[in-house]
C-alpha cells in the first residue's frame, strides 16, 4: 500500500516500527536537553493537534502562519498542519518588519499560531489581518482565541490523523531570505516535499537509526521522514556566525550525533574553533559556497571516512548538485585562480540546462536558448523538486519560470535560479555568481565568484565583495574588502598595493582598481553567509561620490 503524498505520512509507520526511538531533542531554558518526543509521542499528539485545529477551523487547505521558535512545539505544529492538510507559511522573523509584513499580508493567511510575541507584534503592527483563528503557544490565550495546550487537549483520542492529500495540493508556503531583493514565498506543493526527501535521503546515503544536528529548523522537518533523531542545538537559528562552538561541541558528543547541517558561516565557526569531531560522519552546508579554506579546516576535524557535501540548491530547488569535500579542495586552487566555485554534478533525476544570460522573462522553453562549450550561462533546472510559482507573485513567477512541453506533449516548469554558471570537461557545473550581482562594464562581465576568490587569497583579508558602481553596461568594478580581526587602519595602504599586485594577474581581475574598506558585511538573515552586495554596492557609490 503506497503511503498519502505527504511528508507527515511516514510518521506513523515509523511510530509502529520504531515506537521508542527519540525523534527530537529541545534544549529547554537551562540548556539542558530535558525535552524529547519520541516517534509514537510525536506522532500522537501531532494526530491530537491536528483533531483539534480542525475543531477550531484550521483544516485542508487553510494557510496558517507559523511564528514559532525551533522548539518541540514547532515541530509538532508542523507535523499537524502537514497531516491536516493545512498550508503553514513560513517567513524568517529576522527580517524587516516592513518586508515581513508585507509578506505576511501578501499569503493572506486564515490563520496565525505563534508564541505570545509574535501575537503581540501581530496586534500592533497589524500583520496578518485576514487571520481569523489564533492560536498561542503561551499559557494564556492573551491576543488570541485559545491556547496550544487547549488544542492539544481538544483533540486528544481523536485516533489517527491524515489527509489524503493529493501531489499537486499546496503544501506549504515557504518565504526565501529576500538576500537579493523582497522575499517571495515559494509555493511548495506536497510532491515536492516528497521528493525532497528520497533526493536527499539517495544522493547523500542517508540511513534511518542516525543522529542529526540539524542547525537550520526547516531541515529538522525531513528528519522524520527519513528516520533520524534530531537534535535541535542551543542556538539562535537566525544567527548562526554567532553560535557557540562549545555547545554544538557538547551536543555531538552528548548524543553521539553522527550527521550535521548547517550554513557556511557556522562551518566557520567550528573550523576556526578547531577541536575534533569524531563522531561525525556526515557533514552537510548549503546556503552560499563554503570557502575552501573551511572546508579544508574542517575536514581535518572529521574521522576518516567522513563526507563533507555542499549541495547547491535554493529554496525554490533542492537540492541541484552536490560535491564532496575532498573533491573540492582538489580544485581550491582553480577556484582562487578566477574559475569558480564548483558545485559538483547534477543531483539526479534533475536536468540542469546553461541558457544565455538575460534579465528578461522567457514563457517558453527552446533549446536555442543553450549554451555550451564551458560558456557562461544562467543555471536553470528541471527536476521534482523545481517550484512552479511564487504566491501572489505573476510577475516574479514569470522572470523565474519557463515553460517546456516534453517530446511526449506532457508540460512541465523549468525554473530559472538566478545563478551564472559553466560546465568544465569533466561535466562538473561551476558557480559563478548571482545574475542580478553581475558586473557590467562597457566591454565585459564580471562575476562575483571569479573575481573575490582571486583577491581573498591575501592573508589579512577575511572576504571581499565586487559591486558595480554606475549604470549596467558602463560600470566601474569596485571590490569592497572586509579584513581579518586585528589588522591596524595603517596597513589599508600597504594592502591596497598588494590587492592590485594579486589582481594584475589574471585578465579578469586587473580590470578592478578601485578598493574600499567596510567594517562588516552584511550578510543575509537565514544563513549569514551570502553577502548583501546590493547594500554594498549603495554605500560604496555614497562613499565615492563624497570623496
Amino acid at each position: 500500500m503506497n503511503e498519502t503524498c505527504n511528508i507527515a505520512a511516514s510518521l506513523p509507520r515509523l511510530a509502529r516500527e520504531r515506537p521508542d526511538q527519540i525523534a527530537m531533542r529541545c534544549p529547554g531554558r537551562s540548556g539542558r536537553y530535558r525535552l524529547s518526543l519520541t516517534y509514537a509521542q510525536l506522532d500522537a499528539r501531532s494526530d491530537a493537534i491536528a483533531a483539534g485545529l480542525a475543531k477550531r477551523g484550521i483544516v485542508r487547505g487553510t494557510r496558517t502562519v507559523l511564528m514559532v521558535r525551533p522548539t518541540l512545539e514547532f515541530f509538532l505544529l508542523m507535523f499537524a498542519l502537514f497531516k491536516a492538510g493545512a498550508v503553514p507559511v513560513l517567513v524568517d522573523p529576522g527580517i524587516d518588519k516592513r518586508a515581513l509584513k508585507q509578506c505576511l499580508n501578501e499569503a493572506k493567511p486564515e490563520a496565525f499560531i505563534g508564541i505570545p510575541l509574535a501575537h503581540a507584534a501581530r496586534a500592533l503592527l497589524g500583520w496578518a489581518r485576514s487571520a481569523r483563528v489564533r492560536i498561542t503557544t503561551g499559557a494564556r490565550a492573551w491576543l488570541a482565541d485559545a491556547t496550544l495546550a487547549e488544542v492539544e487537549r481538544a483533540g486528544a483520542g481523536a485516533g489517527a490523523q491524515l489527509a489524503d492529500t493529493l501531489p499537486d495540493e499546496t503544501a506549504a508556503i515557504l518565504f526565501t531570505s529576500g538576500s537579493t531583493g523582497v522575499p517571495k514565498g515559494v509555493v511548495y506543493r506536497h510532491r515536492h516535499f516528497v521528493a525532497q526527501i528520497g533526493m536527499l535521503r539517495d544522493a547523500f546515503g542517508i540511513r534511518a537509526g542516525g543522529v542529526d544536528l540539524p542547525t537550520f529548523p526547516p531541515f529538522a522537518l525531513f528528519d522524520p521522514a527519513l528516520g533520524l533523531t534530531s537534535i535541535i542545538p542551543e542556538m539562535d537559528p537566525t544567527r548562526p556566525a554567532h553560535a557557540d562552538p562549545r555547545k554544538l561541541i557538547a551536543a555531538i558528543e552528548r548524543f553521539g550525533v553522527d550527521q550535521l547541517f548547517g550554513s557556511p558561516a557556522l562551518m566557520r565557526v567550528l573550523a576556526e574553533h578547531g577541536a575534533k569531531l569524531p563522531s561525525l560522519k556526515r557533514v552537510t552546508s548549503a546556503g552560499a559556497p563554503v570557502p575552501a579554506e573551511v572546508v579544508a579546516k574542517l575536514r581535518e576535524l572529521l574521522p576518516a571516512g567522513a563526507q563533507f557535501w555542499t549541495p547547491y540548491g535554493a529554496t525554490e530547488c533542492l537540492p541541484v548538485a552536490a560535491i564532496e569535500g575532498g573533491e573540492l579542495v582538489t580544485l581550491r586552487e582553480r577556484t582562487e585562480q578566477g574559475a569558480g566555485t564548483c558545485v559538483g554534478r547534477a543531483v539526479a533525476p534533475n536536468e540542469v540546462r546553461l541558457i544565455r544570460v538575460s534579465d528578461e522573462a522567457i514563457p517558453d522553453w527552446s533549446d536555442d536558448l543553450l549554451v555550451q562549450g564551458g560558456l557562461v550561462g544562467e543555471i536553470t533546472v528541471a527536476g521534482p523538486t523545481a517550484t512552479d510559482a511564487y504566491f501572489n507573485r505573476d510577475a516574479q513567477t514569470r522572470l523565474a519560470k519557463i515553460r517546456e512541453i516534453l517530446a511526449d506533449g506532457s508540460e512541465r516548469i523549468v525554473h530559472r535560479m538566478g545563478d551564472l554558471g559553466y560546465y568544465d570537461r569533466d561535466g562538473r557545473l561551476w558557480f559563478c555568481g548571482r545574475k542580478s550581482q553581475r558586473v557590467v562594464t562597457a566591454r565585459e562581465t564580471l562575476c562575483t565568484e571569479q573575481v573575490e576568490p582571486v583577491f581573498n587569497t591575501h592573508p589579512d583579508v577575511r572576504r571581499t565583495a565586487l559591486v558595480g558602481i554606475g549604470e549596467r553596461g558602463a560600470q566601474t568594478p569596485v571590490l569592497c574588502v572586509e579584513l581579518r580581526k586585528g589588522v591596524p587602519r595603517g596597513e589599508h595602504e600597504r594592502i591596497v598595493g598588494e590587492l592590485r599586485h594579486i589582481g594584475e594577474g589574471f585578465v579578469h581581475t586587473a580590470k578592478v582598481e578601485t578598493f574600499l574598506f567596510h567594517p562588516q558585511f552584511p550578510v543575509d538573515i537565514r544563513h549569514n553567509a551570502k553577502i548583501g552586495r546590493e547594500k554594498l554596492a549603495a554605500w560604496a557609490a555614497k562613499k565615492l561620490s563624497s570623496s
